[in-house]
């Protein structure tokens, strides 16, 4: 994949976690009047690509929204589509072993496909000694969804009311022990979080463009990393 070129300096800050919203596949494939399917290959090779990126230039977190719980809705065809590029993924991760990117999924998936279920693991152990990029997947997530998952974890653990803070929620969360996102990316045209990280996001610098995700190339990413520069990040304070 080639390599955007920046001219860099002194003053550049990467942020530490960048989270993506990967939307408009099917407005993609519409516009060259292509099925839906064609929309959903194209954005999960500028995944890969974009993934590759962010390793390169050290990013240390890095999480996509590939499949929502709300996803299920969708017609069944799109869907089962789906699930077979995310396996054909899954079959292929192996390759990239050698990239030095730890892959963790994140999400309810316990409704996915056994099949499906076991490859991820697959994936999940044979990079967990990597110390690249850290690449959160959310496949079949939702962040309500996720706040019920960890409030439901905290009680079946005994805990008492008072045991019940922001600290031990965090520590429920899929995202338990990461940094929360400093920049959340959404491409598309859209203007909401739809349900994504809505807890870890509370602090989070937003990105919005009307670029379609498989147009999303490394330049793109590197100037919504070049508005994120220009953020004055205060957290409450002056």
């Amino acid at each position: 994949m080639p390599i955007f070129k920046r001219k860099e300096t002194t003053e550049r800050i990467l942020p530490t976690h960048i989270a993506i919203i990967m939307d408009g596949n099917g407005r993609w494939a519409k516009k060259r009047s292509l099925p839906r399917t064609a929309g959903h290959a194209a954005g999960s090779k500028n995944f890969k690509d974009i993934a590759r990126y962010c390793n390169k230039i050290g990013l240390k977190y890095l999480t996509v929204y590939a499949f929502s719980t709300e996803n299920w809705k969708r017609p069944k065809e799109e869907v089962d589509n789906i699930m077979k590029i995310f396996k054909e993924y899954l079959e292929d991760a192996k390759n990239f072993k050698d990239e030095n990117i730890q892959v963790q999924f994140i999400g309810d998936r316990s409704v996915l496909d056994p099949e499906i279920q076991r490859l991820m693991k697959e994936s999940e152990d044979a990079s967990r000694d990597a110390t690249g990029l850290h690449l959160n997947i959310a496949i079949n997530y939702g962040g309500r969804d996720e706040i019920v998952h960890a409030v439901r974890s905290l009680i079946n653990s005994n805990a008492k009311a008072e045991d019940i803070t922001e600290e031990a929620i965090s520590q429920n969360l899929y995202t338990a022990s990461q940094p929360d996102p400093d920049f959340i990316i959404r491409p598309s045209g859209e203007y909401r979080l739809s349900n994504y990280l809505i807890w870890q996001s509370a602090y989070a610098e937003y990105w919005f463009s009307d670029i379609l995700w498989p147009d999303f190339k490394p330049k793109d990413l590197e100037k919504a990393i070049d508005e994120y520069n220009r953020r004055n990040r205060r957290f409450g304070g002056v």
